[in-house]
């Protein structure tokens, strides 16, 4: 009877630590799979807005946007550079690993002295308005291959022959920022977390009948 009873007593005092414990190891394997998602669209964010970041810087000369039925997607006014369409089609297409409906906006815009949008001195994402395109995910869009969401131009002003890329003194930088809304898989720590990036690029030297604000703006 000694020793039955010393089983039992042995048997419950291991269900009752598995039950402590259990828990403890379950929230520890939950927190490791939600941290490696929210690393995974981190990298993938930062992944596209440097792609983004890239095209934009190369594009210079490529002149102002065209709302015709034949432009370049996302469709940009005239007062828009076509690079902003451009690297908004870069990040699209660089950000396929990151979760499209968890997209929520994109800047394209000419960099101060310290990296951000409006007049030197600026460090802060406040105001997309002068010298700053904004563009809104659009998860219900349809491209012409079928799939769903787009960046849609939504605010914003930035005139293409305004831009200095000319490789006789320091050319303008343009800058790309980008929000995102990640989702818990879980929901035990928190449901979301927003997360943002953004990467500054000095323009590409463009030749020098083209690289000034006075250029010619080619017509797309």
């Amino acid at each position: 009877m000694g020793h039955s009873g010393g089983r039992r007593r042995s048997r419950g005092a291991v269900a009752v630590e598995a039950a402590l414990v259990t828990p403890v190891l379950l929230l520890l394997v939950f927190g490791i799979i939600e941290m490696a998602m929210l690393m995974k669209d981190n990298v993938a964010l930062t992944s596209a807005v440097r792609a983004g970041g890239r095209t934009a810087s190369t594009d210079a000369g490529a002149g102002p946007g065209d709302e015709g039925s034949d432009c370049v997607q996302p469709c940009s006014p005239q007062n828009a550079p076509m690079l902003a369409e451009l690297a908004a089609n870069a990040i699209a297409r660089a950000g396929t690993a990151l979760p499209r409906n968890s997209i929520d906006e994109l800047w394209i815009y000419k960099a101060n002295n310290r990296g951000y949008p409006g007049a030197d001195g600026n460090t802060s994402f406040t105001s997309c308005t002068t010298n700053c395109v904004e563009y809104k995910w659009n998860p219900d869009y349809v491209n012409s291959d079928g799939s769903k969401g787009q960046f849609r131009y939504y605010s914003g002003t930035w005139i293409s022959s305004t831009i200095n890329a000319c490789a006789n003194h320091p050319p303008d930088a343009v800058g790309v920022y980008m929000e995102a809304t990640h989702q818990f898989f879980t929901g035990l720590f928190a449901k979301t977390v927003q997360l943002s990036d953004h990467a500054v690029f000095a323009f590409e030297p463009l030749p020098n009948d083209s690289c000034g604000p006075s250029a010619p703006q080619p017509h797309l």
